[in-house]
């Protein structure tokens, strides 16, 4: 065997391995939906200051792989933000994704007209720190506040 061969076959070989370990780094769309209702069933029973310090810590069983979970109410202001706590009490009504989307806007019209969903939608990668596709999922935690939490899709 050539020499090139063996250092083909060892990249395949490689990349092989390291892409199951990627993708384990990356959260499902059944993760995020059982992720907001644990998050959801929390925030009912623990109110929300005790929810959003649990959501906040990344020991508090709310940051899986790349979720996290965030608490706004359907004014658009948010309550918590597992992986930003300066976002909390930031009214993000008018925000806008890079293609112009105003994603929030969106959610809270998910909420309030069937209680639950998903909505796409560009945002940073937390990990990666480069703006990607986003899909959320948000469910309403009774009141105006509801909880979400998204997968970043390749």
């Amino acid at each position: 065997m050539s020499k090139a061969f063996l250092r083909i076959a060892t990249l395949a070989v490689g990349a092989l391995i390291v892409q199951p370990a990627l993708a384990q780094e990356h959260g499902t769309a059944d993760e995020a939906v059982a992720l907001v209702k644990k998050a959801v069933a929390h925030y009912k029973s623990a109110g929300r200051e005790k929810a959003c310090a649990a959501f906040a810590d990344p020991n508090g069983g709310f940051q899986v792989k790349d979720l996290y979970v965030f608490v706004q109410d359907t004014a658009g202001v948010v309550q918590c933000h597992g992986k930003n706590p300066a976002f909390a009490g930031k009214d993000m009504s008018g925000l806008k994704d890079s293609d112009g989307k105003t994603f929030i806007a969106e959610m809270n019209q998910v909420v309030k007209g069937k209680g639950s969903g998903w909505v796409d939608y560009k945002w940073t990668n937390t990990q990666t720190k480069k703006i990607e596709p986003k899909s959320s999922y948000v469910e309403t935690a009774g009141g105006d506040a509801y909880v979400g939490a998204g997968i970043y899709k390749p």
